[in-house]
Order: structure tokens, then sequence, then C-alpha cells
């Protein structure tokens, strides 16, 4: 499935907009037709750049032994790596919208486009850069 349909699909997860693919398909429209005005770039090269700078290389997981639980340090599949980079652009956009006037499609298009430029503001990078410290103390 290409990238573009994952981002779709991630739109479409938890909330009043569950099942609605034609409403997410609109909307990713809507986002590539800003980003292409405000940056002058292809939108899908952009979406590429934001997925490649908000994708964590690694993630903790839990492992028990005898009651006690130590968090380690492991690296993440590719396939993965992608998953989350766009949940984590997904979600940004979702909270940036909430309870705000302005609508889902400009605050997905600020989000990637500054996940693009590895921008600190990005809740996808901060997520990433989280995930990664976290990691980095667990080893």
């Amino acid at each position: 499935m290409n990238i573009v349909e994952r981002l779709i699909n991630n739109l479409m997860h938890p909330g009043k907009n569950t099942g609605k693919k034609i409403r997410a398909i609109k909307v990713v429209e809507n986002v590539f037709e800003i980003i292409n005005l405000r940056t002058g770039k292809n939108p899908i090269e952009v979406l590429v750049r934001a997925v490649e700078n908000s994708a964590p290389c690694e993630d903790t997981t839990r492992i028990t032994y005898g009651g006690i639980v130590y968090h380690q340090a492991v690296d993440i599949s590719p396939q993965r790596r992608v998953d989350i980079a766009l949940r984590l652009l997904c979600e940004g956009a979702k909270n940036a919208a909430f309870s705000n006037l302005r609508p889902l499609e400009e605050c997905l298009a600020d989000e990637i486009i500054l996940a693009a430029d590895k921008d600190i503001k990005s809740h996808a990078v901060q997520k990433r850069n989280e995930m990664e410290r976290v990691a980095l103390h667990a080893r």
C-alpha cells in the first residue's frame, strides 16, 4: 500500500471520522494543495521528507525477570517506522485542530511542513525525539 493511502487510513482512526474514507481522501487532497501553495514543492516529496524526519529509529520494550520489569532499547523495523511516523503526523494534526477554529486540512499541512523541515514545533518530531531519548537511557 502506498504512503498516501496509509496517510488516508490513519486519518480515519478513532473519533468522529471513523470509516469515512471519502472525507479523508478530500482532506488529503486539500492538504496537498495547501502544501504546494506554501512551499512550491511537490507535496508527495514533502510528505516523504516529513515521514523520514518523524520516524523513530529506536524504541523500548518491557522485559520481565521474576516480577521485575526492565525496559530494553530495540531497533524498529522499517515498516513500523513508517507506521509510527504517519500515526504521529495525524495525531499532531488532530490535536491541533481539536477545539480550534482552524480546519483539519490546515493543521495537517502545517504538521507535514514542520516535520519536513525537522522543526521542533512539530508534534511528530517532538515524539520521535522523546522516544529516542527514552531508548537511549534504556540501553
